[in-house]
């Protein structure tokens, strides 16, 4: 699909690790704890994501706590139907 690497919490994919950078799902949760916020595509034709810059990765605790106030706010995903 993209080639790198998918970041999953609780079984709902939160964000993307790309070229070495974070892309989490957009949510009203992470815009609220990023300060100045930042978009960018993982990968061509992808949706817009929030970027974590680089900088934002120091403090692990703040880091943990954005991504499993993501996790929150995203839909538990849909099984997939097993064929035949």
């Amino acid at each position: 699909m993209f080639g790198e690497y998918c970041l999953y919490l609780a079984g709902k994919p939160v964000g993307l690790v790309c070229d070495e950078q974070l892309f989490l799902k957009p949510t009203n949760a992470a815009r609220a704890m990023i300060s100045d916020v930042a978009e960018g595509s993982p990968y061509p034709k992808a949706k817009p994501h929030i970027l974590v810059t680089a900088d934002l990765w120091e403090d692990g605790d703040w880091l943990s706590k954005l991504i499993q106030a993501t996790a929150n706010e995203l839909p538990v995903p849909k099984p997939k139907l097993k064929k035949g």
